[in-house]
C-alpha cells in the first residue's frame, strides 16, 4: 500500500460526531487538488472517486488504525505477563492495566478515525457509476473500498464488543453499521449498535465480494490475496476452520508470496533495505519520512546506539517470561535486544519500517490449525506447515504435531504484531489474572459518542 501525500481536502460530516472531518484526497496520476468543495459536488468524475479512494487508504494508515494503534492496543490490553509498560500516556497505561474509562483517549481516537474512514469508503461505493474508464477499473475501485470497510468493521467489532463465543452473538451488541455516506446529521443518523453477528455478516459479505472484484496484483494497494487473507482471519474468529483453511490455502498457492528465508530480514525495512517491502508481506502500511506513522515503533521501539537509525519511546519492555517460551536455537529468541537493563523486541526499532498487517507466515499457521481441527490436509498437512515455520528459524522439524504445537508456533511467530488479545479471546485463554471474556478486556464506546447519540448502549463496566 502506498504512502499518502495530502492535497487540500473536501470537508464532510462524520455521522457520529456532529462535527466536520476531512476527507483525504491525494495526488494519483492526474488527480487535481480539491479546495472547499461541497459534499454534493465533490464526486462528479472518475478522477474525484479515485482521489477519495486514496483518502480511504489515508484514513486506514493513520495512527489510530493500521498506523499501529489497533495492533498496540491488542498487544497491550491486560498483557502484564509478557510486557512491562512504562509509558506516560494515561490512556495506554489504563489499557495495559485493563482499567479503561469511557473517556479513554485511545478508545476514542480509534473509534473516530474508524468511522470517518468508513464514511469515505461508503462515499466511494456510492459513486461507482462515475467510474467509466473500464469494467476492470470499476471492479477494482469497488473491491478496494469494500476490503477497507470490512477490515475496519472487523477491528471495531473485536475491540468494542463481546467476542464470538461469549454469549449469544446474534443478540450481543456489536458496533453501528453505516452503509451510506453521511453529509448531514439527522435523527435517522443517530443509529443503534448492530449485533455482533450482523457486523460479522457484513464483514464476510464485503470480503467475499472484494476477493472476486480485486486483481491479483495492484501495485501497493489491496489485492484479492489481501482480501482472502483477511477473510481467513474472520473465519478463524468464528471457528469456521474449514473455510479459514481454504482461504489461507488460496493465498499460499495463488499469491506468489514466499516465506523470507531469513526471519530477521522481515524487519528493518527502511534501515537495512531502503524501504523495500519483504516478499512475505500480504498487506502492510508503508511508512515514509514525510507523513508516515508507525505506532508500533513509537511504543515498542527504542534508540539503540549500535543500530543507527533506530528510535522510539521505549514504553514497552519485554519480560523474561515471554523470552523463556522460545526453544534454544530459535532465531526468534535472539531477536530481542537488551538496552538500559531492559529487553525490547527488534521487530519495531525502525521508525520508517513497514507496518505488517498480514504476513504469509500467518497463513501457513492458519492452514495448519484449520486442517488439524478439521482432520484434513488441504494444501499440506499440519505437520508440513508447522515445520516450514520452524525450519525458517533454525529449529529441528517435528515428527508429529499437536494442536498445542501449532498454537505455540503461532504465538511465537506473530508475537508483538497485534495478536495477543484477540488470540487469547479466540482460544478462551486468560489474560493475566482476567478471564478471556472479562468486560475489562472490551474497549468502551467513547463517552462523547454516548453523549451525542442516546441510541447507543455502553459496554458493561463503563
Amino acid at each position: 500500500m502506498r504512502s499518502l501525500i495530502y492535497n487540500n481536502k473536501a470537508l464532510i460530516v462524520s455521522f457520529i460526531l456532529l462535527g466536520f472531518i476531512q476527507m483525504g484526497c491525494e495526488k494519483r496520476l492526474d488527480l487535481q487538488p480539491y479546495s472547499s468543495i461541497s459534499f454534493e459536488k465533490a464526486l462528479l468524475t472518475e478522477s474525484d472517486v479515485m482521489g477519495t479512494l486514496i483518502g480511504c487508504y489515508d484514513g486506514i494508515q493513520r495512527a489510530p488504525l493500521y498506523g499501529g494503534d489497533v495492533m498496540v492496543l491488542n498487544d497491550l490490553i491486560g498483557n502484564t505477563e509478557y510486557i512491562r509498560f512504562t509509558g506516560t500516556f494515561p490512556g495506554l497505561n489504563d489499557a495495559y492495566l485493563a482499567s479503561m474509562s469511557a473517556n479513554n483517549e485511545f478508545a476514542g481516537g480509534t473509534w473516530v478515525r474508524a468511522y470517518s474512514t468508513i464514511n469515505r469508503c461508503n462515499t466511494v461505493i456510492s459513486a461507482l457509476d462515475k467510474v467509466v474508464s473500464s469494467v476492470d477499473t470499476k471492479n477494482r475501485v469497488e473491491g478496494e473500498a469494500l476490503f477497507l470497510r470490512a477490515s475496519i468493521y472487523f477491528e471495531l467489532v473485536r475491540l468494542y464488543a463481546k467476542f464470538y463465543g461469549d454469549g449469544d452473538y446474534s443478540s450481543n451488541p456489536g458496533v453501528p453499521i453505516i452503509l451510506k455516506p453521511t453529509a448531514e446529521i439527522t435523527e435517522s443518523d443517530l443509529v443503534k449498535r448492530n449485533t455482533v453477528k450482523e457486523v460479522y455478516d457484513l464483514v464476510i459479505s464485503d470480503l467475499e465480494k472484494a476477493v472476486n472484484l480485486l486483481p491479483a496484483s495492484n501495485q501497493k494497494y489491496a489485492t484479492k490475496w489481501a482480501a482472502a487473507a483477511q477473510l481467513s482471519r474472520v473465519y478463524m474468529m468464528l471457528g469456521r476452520y474449514a473455510d479459514a483453511g481454504a482461504a489461507a490455502d488460496r493465498v499460499i498457492r495463488g499469491s506468489g508470496k514466499t516465506l523470507n528465508p531469513n526471519f530477521k530480514d522481515l524487519w528493518f525495512t527502511y534501515i537495512n533495505f531502503g524501504g523495500v517491502t519483504p516478499a512475505e508481506y500480504i498487506f502492510y502500511i508503508k511508512v515514509t519520512t514525510q507523513d508516515g506513522v508507525n505506532s508500533m515503533n513509537t511504543y515498542f521501539g527504542r534508540t539503540i546506539a549500535s543500530i543507527p537509525g533506530t528510535g522510539g519511546r521505549s514504553d514497552c519492555k519485554i519480560r523474561d517470561a515471554h523470552i523463556a517460551l522460545y526453544e534454544n536455537g530459535d532465531t526468534r529468541k535472539t531477536f530481542f535486544i537488551t538496552s538500559g537493563g531492559n529487553k525490547y523486541t527488534q521487530k519495531h526499532l525502525d521508525p520508517y519500517g513497514d507496518v505488517p498487517v498480514i504476513r504469509l507466515a500467518e497463513m501457513y499457521l492458519t492452514r495448519a490449525e484449520a486442517n488439524f481441527r478439521s482432520g484434513t490436509s488441504v494444501g499440506a498437512s499440519p505437520l508440513q506447515d508447522v515445520n516450514a515455520i520452524r525450519n525458517r528459524v533454525g529449529l529441528a522439524p517435528l515428527s508429529v504435531v499437536t494442536l498445542d504445537d501449532i498454537l505455540r508456533e503461532r504465538s511465537l511467530e506473530l508475537a508483538f504484531e497485534g495478536h495477543s488479545l484477540i488470540e487469547s479471546k479466540r482460544l478462551k485463554k486468560s489474560v493475566g489474572s482476567l478471564p478471556w471474556n472479562s468486560p475489562k478486556l472490551i474497549m468502551p464506546i467513547p463517552q462523547r459518542e454516548m453523549d451525542v447519540n442516546k441510541n447507543l448502549v455502553q459496554n458493561e463496566g463503563y
